[in-house]
């Protein structure tokens, strides 16, 4: 619709400063919504879960091979390290004993 098909002397309408406040409010509580859901739906993007994992390996193994690294920070990398890799064992270990029995 354009501000043509209206006529020219329709009257404005009625408002009071409270009703402007809260159309303020809510104008705002409206672009806080808009930009938490754009925020999650970054945060969410499977690429972005992907790419941020791969950067986290990628800290850990860079964390884990240089000795100037924080120390907390190297031993984090360690345990993380040595944590997947006794799991990695484990499960070779189980699929060996399944092949065995089977």
């Amino acid at each position: 619709m354009s501000d043509e098909s209206k006529p020219k002397d329709a009257p404005k309408p009625f408002t009071t400063p409270e009703m402007e406040a809260l159309e303020a409010e809510l104008a705002l509580t409206r672009a806080q919504l808009a930009s938490n859901v754009d925020e999650l739906v970054a945060r969410l993007d499977p690429r972005a879960q992907a790419g941020r994992a791969v950067e986290s390996g990628r800290q850990l193994w860079s964390d884990a091979k240089n000795s100037d690294a924080d120390p907390a920070a190297r031993k984090k990398a360690f345990a993380v390290l040595g944590g997947a890799a006794a799991g990695a064992a484990a499960l070779l270990a189980l699929i060996v004993a399944g092949r065995r029995k089977g």
